[in-house]
């Protein structure tokens, strides 16, 4: 399988580096400057690319996906801030009969986290004076806030059944790679779960194995598909 790694910062080359123990030959790797507009995205690059994974910015993947939709490529999704226009690049990808693996993480821990928090939520929803909160920690660089992951955490809660306010806190410093807690505060006491990030390189193993399940997929799907895993008591939105 042949894959083109769009966005070559540090996730970019942790692709890069862990591809060949999933099965793929790295035909293409476009930087950012190399790429403004999808101008990366040609005919002659994508004769030879079975499949991209995308850990950019949020403004190119609006630019990239379209293109590679053109050719028929199926797309790994990894960068977030770029939701709103969800709804328009969905309509691309199906028009174009192409699969799309979008996630705010690709973290297998993280993923069982989100499940675990839904059914959390839904356990203390009767119980009016417990209030619930997220606050996430990210490295300095980090230019999104709140994370993808805490609004996937936030609305999974909401539809886990929680149906009160949920605050969110995020802070950015030094080099952290990523804490995500979600608590419920109570008169008395307070229950707290924590997933902490401690590599990077769990992103891109997660990155990797969507793109090798996606292979011969159509349709729009997140990292729960891949793993095959449904949040109990809540509506599944993807396709």
């Amino acid at each position: 399988m042949r894959l083109l790694v769009i966005g070559y910062g540090r996730m970019g080359k942790l692709v890069d580096q862990l591809s060949k123990s999933y099965g793929f030959e790295v035909a293409g790797r476009l930087d950012i400057d190399a790429n403004r507009g999808g101008a990366g995205i040609t005919a002659d690059r994508m004769r030879d690319v079975d499949v991209a994974i995308d850990f950019s910015t949020a403004d190119a993947v609006v630019d990239t996906l379209p293109r590679l939709a053109e050719h028929g490529v199926n797309l790994v999704v990894g960068t977030t801030g770029w939701m709103a226009e969800e709804g328009a690049l969905r309509k691309i990808a199906e028009d174009a009969g192409i699969g799309v693996v979008a996630a705010a993480n690709f973290s297998l821990g993280v993923n069982l986290f989100l499940d675990l928090a839904a059914r959390a939520a839904r356990l203390f929803e009767p119980h009016e004076e417990f209030g619930a909160w997220i606050h996430e920690v990210h490295h300095a660089s980090k230019i999104d806030a709140p994370s993808g992951t805490a609004l996937a955490l936030q609305q999974d809660m909401a539809q886990g059944g929680y149906s009160r306010t949920i605050d969110m806190a995020s802070t950015r410093v030094g080099a952290a790679p990523g804490t995500h807690t979600v608590g419920f505060e109570g008169p008395s006491e307070t229950i707290a779960l924590t997933h902490t990030t401690r590599d990077r390189a769990t992103f891109a193993r997660g990155a990797l194995e969507a793109a090798r399940w996606v292979q011969g997929r159509h349709g729009w799907f997140s990292m729960r598909d891949v793993l095959g895993l449904v949040n109990e008591g809540a509506p599944r939105t993807d396709t």
